[in-house]
């Protein structure tokens, strides 16, 4: 008889006073826990108490390096864009880099040298020279190893970012 609910136990009145014995039973344990914690929020004023400060982050210290350029001999005041000579490791000027390489690379009509990232350049013709959406990279000339970082990017790094 247990089976068709004739047993005497009502299940949905049962399980409405079970649920409201258990709320009654959170709700004994919330103002215990709330008693030892301030509360975050005030309604008078509007505003958070004890919210912690910000505190900005201490950059490094060191002084960034300075050195010349050696094609210029100009000191190198913009580090984020300066590439790495090849030979000396040195910062150099970006400007010089593409003046060198100008000088070095015959160019023909529609063609010009330009940045392509990684510390590379590409020698790029331009069909329509009014849309430069469109282009054929010629010829690739790496500036710069890529496995080889220079250790005054480093320092730079170092300064700026914290990770």
């Amino acid at each position: 008889m247990a089976e068709n609910g004739r047993d005497g136990y009502n299940r949905r009145r049962n399980k409405f006073k079970d649920r409201q014995q258990q709320n009654k039973d959170k709700n004994t344990q919330k103002p215990q826990q709330k008693a030892a914690e301030k509360p975050r929020f005030d309604k008078q004023r509007g505003t958070l108490i004890d919210r912690p400060q910000w505190v900005p982050p201490k950059l490094g210290q060191n002084q960034l390096p300075r050195s010349e350029c050696p094609y210029c001999g100009k000191p190198v005041n913009d580090l984020s864009s300066a590439l790495t000579d090849p030979a000396s490791g040195n910062p150099v000027h970006f400007d010089c880099v593409l003046r060198k390489l100008s000088d070095r690379e015959p160019l023909q009509e529609g063609e010009s040298i330009t940045y392509i990232g990684g510390g590379r350049f590409g020698i790029v013709q331009f069909p329509n020279p009014q849309d430069i959406n469109h282009f054929v990279i010629k010829r690739i000339i790496q500036w710069e190893d890529k496995e080889k970082r220079a250790p005054w990017r480093r320092t730079v790094a170092d300064n700026f970012s914290l990770t």
